[in-house]
């Protein structure tokens, strides 16, 4: 008795499928007039298809944030231990444990002998990104003409689930955590 569809959601009918009608029921149909028992009806069809059309909607939005919640739960991490909120800061540690190798390895071809941070820092002609990052302090060990530049943070607080690596990079170019 389906008159029409909107969508594959609701059909706008007045019964339910393989719906038979009672002598009542079409007393009642005869009594009313066709017209507003049709707007009423019709009426009622399309407020009942927004309903359901707003329950699939919310449905679907709660999946994907089940999805993407369950996603960045098992996003991987850089260093086992460390948060993926660390990524960001470790991998810029990284990269200036490298610019500062980078420079150390420019000083030593130039002056053929090591330098320690503060005196590549202030040295206008290399460029030396800066002492420190996110809690790390940069240090720079010289022997000769062979150094490694490294990266130390406080210890986290006792219990923490959190762990700060301490990173070094030497003469090779090789960066590799550090007790």
């Amino acid at each position: 008795m389906c008159q029409f569809f909107l969508g594959d959601l609701c059909p706008l009918s007045i019964w339910p499928p393989g719906h038979k009608e009672s002598t009542q029921q079409r007393m009642l149909l005869s009594t009313t007039s066709s017209r507003s028992l049709f707007l009423r009806t019709r009426l009622a069809r399309t407020e009942n298809c927004f309903m359901k059309a707003l329950a699939t909607i919310l449905i679907a939005a709660a999946a994907v944030y089940a999805i993407f919640h369950y996603y960045f739960q098992k996003m991987s991490t850089t260093d086992e231990g460390t948060a993926p909120t660390q990524a960001i800061s470790l991998t810029g540690v990284r990269m200036d444990l490298l610019q500062i190798a980078e420079a150390e390895r420019a000083y030593i071809a130039l002056n053929s002998r090591c330098a320690p941070l503060n005196e590549l820092a202030s040295s206008s002609d290399l460029p030396v990104p800066r002492t420190g990052r996110d809690g790390y302090t940069y240090s720079v060990d010289c022997s000769g003409a062979r150094f490694t530049a490294s990266a130390r943070h406080q210890p986290a607080a006792a219990g923490s689930p959190i762990r700060y690596p301490n990173l070094a990079v030497d003469d090779n170019m090789q960066v590799s955590e550090i007790q």
